[in-house]
C-alpha cells in the first residue's frame, strides 16, 4: 500500500475507534421510551432554555476575559505582568464543582460573608438582599472563572506567534494600539480564539457537578437523572443526542461565519514583540483586569480550601494521598501524550486530504467533549462487555477456562474514555496551530522533495511546538479533574483525587474534600508554570 494511502487509513481507523462509544449511545437513542415524552411535556423546555443561557453566558465571559487578558500580558508592559502571564492559567487546575462547593460555603446565608454583613450593619435575616450563589447566574460565574484559561492559553499562543511586520504596518497606517488589536491581531487569532471558546462551551455543556449542586436544570442534569434516577439508558441517550445536535449547530455556525477567509501569516519575519508601556490609570486597570480573574478563580478558593484543610482536612502527605496522586498523574500523563499524538495525525491528515470523508470523520471524533463522561462510559461498556463475553465464551468452549473481564473495568478502558472525552481539546488546538501555517510552506517542501511525513517533521512540528504544548497541558489538567467516567470505569479499589474529592463533597464533608482538591491544584501547578513559560519561549526569534 502506498505511503499516502496508509497515512489516511490510520486517521480513519482512529476516528472509528473514538466515535464508537458516541455511535453506541446514538444507536441506543433510536429505541422507544415513554420517559422522553414525559420529559418533553414537563421539563425539557426548561432544559433547553437553561442550557442556552448558560452556554451564552460562559461563551461571552470566557471570550472577553480570555482574549483581553491574553492581549494585555502579551503586548503591554505594566507592573506584575510577568507573574500574571502564568498566574492566569492557574484557575484551569481548579474543578468547577469544587469552586461551587467552596463559594457556596463562603457566601451562603450562614457563611462568613453574610454573618459579617449582618454584624457590621446590625441587620436581621430578612432585612437585606444578597445575590443567590445557587442560581443560573452563579453557575455562569463559577464556570467562567475556571474555563477562561482555555481561551487565554490559545489566544496568548496565537498572539505570541504573530509577526511584528503586520502590526508595524498597521501602526504606519495610523492605527492606534487598540485599533491594531481589533483590526489586525484579533482577526489573525480568530481560529485559536474560536477553538478556545469552543472548548469552554463544550465543557460547559458537559458539566454536571456545578449545575447539579446549584439546582440548575440543564440537558446534562436531565441525562444523569434519566440514568441514575429512572434507570432509562434510552432516554439518556436521546437527551445526549440532542446535546450533540446543539454542539454541531454551534460549530457549523462558526464555520459558516468564517467562510473562505484565511488566517495565514504571510511573512516569516519574527522579532521581539513590541510592548506598549502602560502607566497611571491604564496600568492600574490592566493589573485589575488580569488579577481579578485569578483572585476569583484561584487565589480566594485556594485560601478557603487551605483554611478548611487546616481545621479539619485529611493528612496531606500520607500514603493514601501519595497513591491517589500517582494514580491521577499516571492516567493524565498517558492520556495527554496519546491525545497530542493522535490529534496531530488527524489534523495533518485533514490538512492534506481533499476527501470530505476525512473531514467528517475528524469532526465526529471531536464531538465526545460535549458528551457527559457517564454517557461515554456507558457507550464504552456496551461494546467492551460484548467483546469480553465473546472472548470468555470462546475460551470456555475451546479450553474450558474462563477469562473473566479482560478490558472492562481496566485502566485501558479508562484511558479510552478519556481519549474520547478530551481528544477534541488537543485536536482543536492542533488544527488552530496548523491554520496559521501558510500552504505555501507545504508547497515549498514538496518542491524540495520532502514527502508529507518529512514536511510534518521538519517544517510543521517546530512551528507547532507551542500549540502542542498547550494541548498537552489542557488535556493533562482536564484528566486530573475528570469525574463521571472515572467513577464508572475505574478498576476495583482504584481511586483518583477527583473521585475522592467528589465523594467527600457530595456528603457535605467540605473540610475533608479540601485536601484532595488542594492536591489536584498542587499537582497541576508545576506543569502549568513550566509549559506557560515554554509557550512564551517558543516564539520564533525569542531571545529570553
Amino acid at each position: 500500500m502506498p505511503f499516502r494511502d496508509r497515512f489516511f487509513l490510520a486517521p480513519a481507523v482512529i476516528c472509528a475507534l473514538v466515535a464508537t462509544p458516541i455511535l453506541a449511545v446514538a444507536l441506543n437513542g433510536l429505541a422507544q421510551t415513554d420517559l422522553i415524552t414525559h420529559l418533553a411535556n414537563t421539563v425539557l423546555p426548561t432544559y433547553v432554555a437553561n442550557t442556552a443561557l448558560l452556554a451564552l453566558g460562559v461563551t461571552l465571559g470566557t471570550g472577553i476575559i480570555g482574549v483581553g487578558t491574553a492581549w494585555l500580558v502579551t503586548m503591554c508592559r505594566f507592573p506584575g505582568r510577568r507573574v500574571l502571564e502564568w498566574a492566569l492559567v492557574l484557575p484551569l487546575a481548579a474543578p468547577a464543582y469544587v469552586l461551587a462547593y467552596t463559594y457556596t460555603n463562603f457566601l451562603e446565608h450562614a457563611g462568613p460573608v453574610q454573618e459579617l454583613l449582618r454584624h457590621v450593619f446590625d441587620l436581621g435575616p430578612r432585612e437585606y438582599w444578597f445575590p443567590e450563589v445557587r442560581s443560573l447566574g452563579g453557575a455562569i460565574v463559577m464556570l467562567t472563572a475556571t474555563l477562561f484559561p482555555y481561551v487565554y492559553l490559545l489566544a496568548r499562543a496565537a498572539f505570541i506567534e504573530q509577526s511584528v511586520c503586520v502590526l508595524e504596518v498597521s501602526r504606519t497606517l495610523g492605527h492606534t494600539p487598540a485599533r491594531a488589536f481589533l483590526r489586525v491581531a484579533l482577526p489573525l487569532a480568530r481560529p485559536a480564539i474560536a477553538a478556545g471558546v469552543a472548548l469552554a462551551l463544550m465543557e460547559t455543556l458537559a458539566d454536571y457537578g456545578t449545575v447539579s449542586y446549584f439546582g440548575v436544570q440543564t440537558f446534562t442534569t436531565g441525562i444523569y437523572r434519566a440514568i441514575f434516577s429512572f434507570g432509562d439508558r434510552v432516554a439518556a441517550a436521546q437527551l445526549a443526542t440532542g446535546l450533540l445536535a446543539f454542539v454541531i449547530l454551534v460549530i457549523a455556525l462558526e464555520q459558516v461565519s468564517r467562510g473562505r477567509r484565511r488566517f495565514d501569516h504571510t511573512t516569516n519575519t519574527h522579532r521581539a514583540l513590541p510592548r506598549f508601556k502602560l502607566t497611571g490609570a491604564k496600568a492600574v486597570g490592566a493589573i485589575l483586569a488580569c488579577a481579578l480573574p485569578v483572585f476569583i478563580g484561584f487565589v480566594l478558593p485556594t485560601i478557603l480550601l487551605v483554611h478548611m484543610t487546616a481545621i479539619g482536612g485529611h493528612k496531606l502527605f500520607g500514603a493514601r494521598y501519595l497513591t491517589l496522586t500517582m494514580n491521577s498523574v499516571t492516567l493524565a500523563g498517558i492520556t495527554a501524550i496519546l491525545a497530542v499524538l493522535i490529534s496531530l495525525l488527524l489534523a495533518y491528515a485533514n490538512r492534506l486530504s481533499k476527501n470530505r470523508t476525512t473531514h467528517v470523520l475528524t469532526r465526529l471524533a471531536a464531538l465526545g467533549y460535549a458528551v457527559p463522561g457517564s454517557v461515554i462510559a456507558i457507550g464504552i461498556l456496551i461494546p467492551f462487555s460484548v467483546v469480553d463475553r465473546s472472548v470468555d465464551d470462546a475460551a470456555r468452549g475451546l479450553f474450558g477456562v474462563s477469562t473473566g473481564l479482560l478490558v472492562t473495568g481496566t485502566i485501558v478502558a479508562l484511558i479510552y474514555a478519556y481519549l474520547v472525552r478530551f481528544l477534541a481539546v488537543s485536536l482543536q488546538t492542533a488544527e488552530a496551530g496548523l491554520t496559521k501555517i501558510t500552504p505555501s510552506m507545504d508547497q515549498a517542501a514538496r518542491v524540495l522533495g520532502h514527502p508529507p511525513r518529512a514536511t510534518l517533521k521538519r517544517v510543521h512540528l517546530p512551528m507547532l511546538r507551542s500549540s502542542l504544548l498547550t494541548a498537552g497541558l489542557i488535556v493533562f489538567v482536564d484528566v486530573m479533574k475528570e469525574l463521571p467516567a472515572t467513577m464508572i470505569l475505574r478498576p476495583f479499589n482504584f481511586d483518583t483525587l477527583a473521585v475522592t474529592a467528589h465523594n467527600l463533597a457530595a456528603d457535605e464533608r467540605l473540610t475533608q474534600a479540601s485536601t484532595p482538591a488542594l492536591t489536584i491544584v498542587a499537582v497541576g501547578l508545576l506543569p502549568v508554570i513550566l509549559l506557560s513559560r515554554q509557550i512564551a519561549r517558543s516564539r520564533a526569534g525569542h531571545r529570553g
